[in-house]
């Protein structure tokens, strides 16, 4: 069987019908243009509509790096410090001048003052100093997690009302670029002081930044407002003073066609996650693709080796060569999804390009699995000690396309004698049996950072735990430790020299590759559509919208 690559159409009108309901009535008008404005000033007023392909889960903002919780948290809270997009330097923000020692165990932000949060409070030194011992120690009482972006952290001291200084208990390079990213937002003491399990409403996050929430349909629609009083964007940044619009109503809508429809429909002016199959339909009618990379670990499948399966390291060798990405980029994405060369994005800090050793070799992989004493059956799926290599991997809804992805997988590794059961991304049972080595001994891993911190994030036990690794995240009784890996992750984590901290990044890669622990397949990036009438649409560092220089002129 040949996978091919999905062909759609779309009709804009049709498409746009089962959102017309629900929009009506929000309207995208903006206030009247005068001619000069029309001809590229910026127009103040106005709501967008923003169509979101899934919900959000939790705000608490360590959680933000699922890509719904980050676009809401871009817009309502503020980070200490901004990461330019471009050059990736750290610039002012919340804190308009920082020092740190020499050891990087230490580091000292001074705040802007005059900075309130949305509910009158000071973002003073207090308020911040609590956000960071929140993220940086938890806080078991209210469920709250450690921040996957800090890491070694001891304590915060409050020097003067507007002078906080933090302590690690060793060298922590990654933590200036922590305090930019969209996990370190800044919110209330109010905030904080609510359990984990209160922070999937939007309404209970009280930030600083240059939206509000107004109200919330859990699971289904989100409504900011601009906050009319807000004066402390980014210190660099073009736009300053408050946001040109008055409103955004985020819609969620599932159906790729129906965003797609809806945004050509003029029912919508910007939609996330447009299909690489939509892609040329919408240029074609003038709206423009916008595709950000999430310079970080790439969309990757990775193993579970606590799973006899994929015990062998010749088994994971032979599915690595046996996955052609070639194959999958070219049938099923676009020009905006690179063919990946490592594990981590070529833009990402400390990508080493390990091509040679992730090309696609079926007879080599065949070769492999002989070695390791798998035959090939009567059905042609390999057998050893009367057990069939069926592997089983969940679709991950947050991924692009990922069902076509692991389905054109499983074709490829049924050629070398290996069935992949690829199932449904919305099962209830699908977060505990991803747990379980011995359910799941292959999952989707992807996760998007603009430091070398993003690859420990990933892969070390008490981060994201991809491997599930003893003293990591699953349940089950487990045995696999990569203590070689583990190390190599909390060295470069606690790294002073910056160049030997992407050497070790080199290895981390080399490690990864050899082990055949991760199968990189392409460089994610974050697609989104806006219509020809939207303007000063920016992205932060790893591809989440700000929408608090976005201006609409539709007259």
């Amino acid at each position: 069987m040949v996978f091919r690559k999905p062909v759609r159409t779309i009709t804009a009108g049709i498409a746009a019908l089962t959102l017309a309901i629900v929009v009506a009535g929000c309207g995208t008008s903006t206030e009247a243009a005068s001619p000069a404005e029309n001809s590229g000033n910026p127009v103040t007023g106005g709501t967008l509509v923003y169509l979101e392909q899934q919900a959000h889960t939790n705000l608490y903002p360590p959680s933000g790096g699922f890509y719904p919780n980050g676009g809401i948290l871009n817009q309502i809270t503020d980070k200490l410090t901004f990461q330019n997009p471009e050059t990736l330097e750290i610039e002012p923000w919340l804190a308009e001048s920082w020092t740190s020692n020499p050891e990087l165990t230490e580091y000292t932000f001074k705040l802007r003052s005059g900075v309130t949060f949305s509910d009158g409070t000071p973002v003073d030194a207090a308020a911040v100093a609590r956000n960071f011992d929140t993220y940086g120690l938890g806080n078991k009482a209210l469920n709250q997690p450690v921040s996957e972006v800090i890491n070694n952290y001891d304590h915060s001291e409050v020097i003067d009302p507007l002078t906080v200084r933090f302590h690690f208990k060793k060298s922590s390079p990654g933590f200036l670029q922590g305090t930019a990213t969209i996990g370190s937002g800044i919110v209330s003491v109010s905030t904080l002081d609510r359990n984990f399990d209160e922070l999937g409403d939007a309404t209970n996050i009280i930030g600083s930044g240059p939206f509000t929430v107004a109200s919330e349909v859990l699971g289904k629609e989100l409504v900011l407002e601009a906050r009319q009083d807000y004066t402390w964007g980014p210190v660099n940044a073009e736009h300053q003073g408050r946001a040109y619009l008055d409103s955004v109503k985020i819609i969620v809508t599932p159906e790729d066609s129906v965003r797609t429809g809806s945004l050509l429909a003029g029912q919508g002016d910007l939609i996330r996650q447009v299909q690489a199959y939509d892609e040329k339909q919408v240029e074609a009618q003038n709206f423009t693709i916008h595709a950000p990379g999430s310079r970080g670990v790439n969309d990757s499948i990775v193993f579970r080796p606590d799973n006899a399966l994929v015990s062998d390291v010749r088994v994971r060798q032979a599915l690595l060569k046996a996955t052609d990405t070639n194959e999958i980029v070219e049938t099923i994405f676009s020009e905006n999804y690179p063919v990946a060369t490592s594990v981590l994005a070529k833009a990402a800090a400390g990508y080493v390009d390990l091509s040679d050793k992730l090309g696609h070799d079926p007879e080599k992989a065949k070769e492999l699995l002989d070695e390791a004493g798998w035959e090939e059956g009567a059905d042609g799926i390999r057998t050893k000690d009367g057990v069939q290599l069926s592997l089983t991997i969940y679709e991950s809804l947050p991924q692009p396309q990922n069902k076509a992805v692991l389905q054109l997988v499983a074709q490829q590794w049924e050629k070398v004698g290996v069935k992949l059961n690829v199932l449904a991304g919305d099962t209830g049972s699908k977060t505990v049996d991803n747990l379980d080595p011995d359910k799941t001994p292959v999952s989707v891993a992807m996760v998007g950072r603009a430091d070398p911190d993003v690859i420990k994030s990933q892969f070390h036990p008490a981060n994201r735990d991809a491997l599930l690794q003893l003293g990591g995240s699953s349940q089950s009784v487990k045995s696999f430790v990569d203590e070689k890996l583990n190390s190599l992750l909390e060295t470069q984590s606690a790294r002073t020299d910056p160049e030997q901290r992407l050497r070790d990044v080199a290895d981390i890669q080399n490690h990864l590759i050899d082990q055949a622990l991760v199968i990189p397949i392409f460089e994610e990036p974050q697609v989104f559509a806006s219509a020809p009438y939207l303007h000063g649409l920016a992205f932060e560092a790893v591809g989440r919208p700000s929408l608090y220089g976005v201006w609409l002129d539709k007259d």
